[in-house]
């Protein structure tokens, strides 16, 4: 784990007002006491010096975590045996517990990571940790020591996956043992203390029927995108933040054929494709010296050379859109990827700025025919008041007009309005346009009932 400079840490202590806050070291690990309880924390400061003396904790973090786990355990509970500590049995393990998650884990936030129902995990300053449930943000009455003790955890996360984070670096983005993905920014650029966020890894992989059942669409349009998929159309998934993107690129990627060869393009992994043939290639932020950076641009051309069947980009938002586009123009059809907009729209004028970032300098008839000739289908998400995800428009790129992309509605979800707990009142529909790609699909096989385009029918 790296440690701050002394005028860096103290720094952050100032902004936190906590510099007088109880800590110990572990080695070069600095601690702090996590328990609110004055008799609890001073067992756990003394569990913490004892530690260090009879304990190899360079030897320790390089077993197993459950065999590291179980010896630091051990070791701790017979030390506090030793010493007759006037505590419960429940105590004990708590202190035990906690010594574990300190010196392997992420401290306090280990239980929320332990909980299936948190989808983040946010923290503002070291006294302020919310979480999100089932779609919607509520605080907790987890804290951290101080704002020391918060960067001690923030430093072991980034030194994980080797990067730094201090005052001259003072953003990071890393990633979680399991996956989950994680941001930091820290003083001068957060002015109340260390900011850190974690969007927690889905262990368990959902499916269609998932969405489904939680309304976010129908077995109808369900269906539909099945066909989509399976026929090889390129699909763009829209939507804000936290919408659902990633979920239902996961769960739409399990349409495509189990013989066929799919490479993933990722800033941060998160794609749980089943099939047995991915090559999944993941981004390279700059090191120390601002040297071997390695971007999605650079991956998707790479992705070309390896002959692939279908491309998957976990989110375009750069120069690498062009690519992807001329990919999806060269027989490299059926690829997905996701991007951040709030109306199918908008996420063509998106790809059209981000075509631009490229410096090519095309001329914007070329760049909005190259768009309508390789995105066949616009899917747009949203996440609602109450909560819940919802995908509210599936449209088709039709083609140019002019120097317009046209676009049709195929199915949405029109909304009513709201109940008297706050739930979005509405149904799916289908707006009664046939699209053009039921012939496409049809030449392949795969038949859809006609009766899923009727007009104004509740799926």
């Amino acid at each position: 784990m790296m440690t701050l400079p002394g005028s860096k840490r103290k720094n952050i202590d100032e902004a936190g007002q906590d510099s007088q806050q109880p800590e110990v070291r572990i080695g070069s690990k600095r601690l702090a006491a996590s328990s609110n309880n004055p008799s609890e924390q001073d067992w756990l400061l003394k569990l913490h010096e004892k530690i260090i003396n009879v304990l190899d904790l360079s030897l320790v973090t390089s077993l197993p975590e459950r065999e590291a786990r179980a010896h630091i355990r051990d070791t701790a509970l017979g030390l506090l045996n030793d010493d007759s500590a006037p505590l419960t049995a429940s105590a004990r393990q708590k202190l035990a517990t906690q010594l574990e998650n300190e010196i392997l884990g992420i401290g306090p936030l280990e239980p929320l990571m332990e909980d299936p129902s948190v989808a983040d995990i946010l923290v503002n300053g070291y006294d302020s940790v919310y979480v999100e449930r089932y779609g919607k943000l509520e605080p907790t009455d987890v804290k951290f020591r101080s704002n020391s003790h918060l960067m001690n955890i923030i430093d072991r996360i980034v030194s994980i996956v080797g990067r730094r984070i201090d005052e001259s670096s003072p953003m990071c983005d890393a990633r979680l043992q399991d996956g989950s993905r994680v941001n930091v920014i820290i003083p001068p650029l957060a002015l109340d203390g260390p900011i850190l966020s974690i969007r927690r890894f889905a262990v368990e992989r959902l499916g269609v029927d998932s969405l489904v059942e939680n309304g976010s669409l129908t077995p109808s349009i369900a269906e539909v995108l099945h066909g989509i998929v399976k026929s090889r159309l390129n699909v763009l998934i829209s939507g804000g933040t936290g919408s659902g993107k990633t979920t239902l690129l996961n769960i739409v990627s399990g349409f495509i054929p189990h013989n066929e060869r799919i490479v993933t393009i990722e800033d941060s992994a998160e794609l749980q494709l089943q099939q047995p043939h991915v090559a999944r290639l993941e981004t390279r932020p700059p090191n120390v010296e601002q040297k071997g950076e390695v971007t999605q641009r650079d991956l998707v051309r790479n992705s070309l050379r390896m002959r692939p069947d279908r491309i998957v980009v976990g989110e375009v938002r750069g120069a690498e859109a062009l690519d992807m586009l001329q990919a999806m123009n060269t027989g490299h059809d059926g690829s997905l990827t996701t991007i951040h907009a709030n109306t199918p729209r908008d996420a063509l004028s998106r790809v059209e700025t981000m075509v631009t970032m490229a410096g090519l300098n095309l001329p914007v008839h070329a760049t909005r025919s190259q768009i309508a000739s390789a995105i066949n289908v616009v899917v747009q998400l949203e996440r609602m008041e109450d909560g819940k995800r919802r995908m509210v428009s599936l449209q088709e790129v039709q083609g140019m007009e002019g120097e317009v992309i046209t676009m049709s509605e195929i199915f949405k979800y029109q909304r009513r309005g709201l109940d008297e707990d706050g739930n979005v009142i509405g149904q799916f529909e289908s707006t009664g346009v046939v699209p053009k790609f039921n012939e496409h699909l049809r030449q392949r096989g795969i038949q859809l009932d006609l009766k899923l385009f009727r007009p104004n029918t509740g799926l």
